[in-house]
């Protein structure tokens, strides 16, 4: 398939698409530091609207809390880029869309931005499924690395978040 997006990017994409079809699973997906990355990467894809039904691009704390219900107290206390919010806007993406299932994504891709505790390149990713309490959550946070580019971290936060959507195998 001829994708605007890197190959692997592409690769994957189809894969969450085919798997989450066959599954008979939705998705939604709420991102912040990826910038839409992964739900364009998903509706590059033939037939993905019968997995994708909603894509949030919250990139400010004042979309995670208007368009996610993300509480400002969350964001205030551990940060944007905290497993927290994460799971805050994963959550809100689930109940907002009817989905089965929700990523999200919120990090410091740089190059400025980083701090001591969470410098460039870390990322943190929430997946929220229907049917299960807060404590079933997934939370998750990676250190990609300050050395490499915003375009870099992008790229390897959209495919973890991609990798986050295909089903479990049994």
């Amino acid at each position: 398939m001829k994708s605007i997006l890197p190959a692997k990017i592409a690769r994957l994409a189809e894969r969450v698409v085919a798997e989450n079809t066959a599954a008979g699973r939705t998705i939604a997906i709420a991102e912040s530091c990826t910038g839409g990355l992964v739900s364009a990467a998903i509706t590059e894809v033939p037939g993905s609207s019968a997995v994708l039904g909603s894509g949030y691009v919250t990139y400010s704390n004042d979309a995670k809390m208007k368009m996610l219900g993300v509480n400002e107290d969350i964001i205030d206390t551990f940060g944007a880029v905290s497993v927290a919010v994460a799971w805050a806007m994963a959550e809100g993406a689930l109940k907002k869309s009817g989905a089965d299932v929700a990523v999200a994504i919120s990090g410091v891709a740089g190059p400025g931005g980083g701090s001591e505790q969470k410098p460039v390149g870390t990322v943190v990713f929430a997946v929220a499924e229907k049917g299960k309490n807060s404590g079933e959550m997934i939370g998750d946070r990676k250190e990609f690395g300050s050395d490499k580019s915003r375009a870099d971290i992008r790229m390897i936060a959209t495919l973890y978040a991609l990798e986050l959507l295909l089903p479990p195998t049994p």
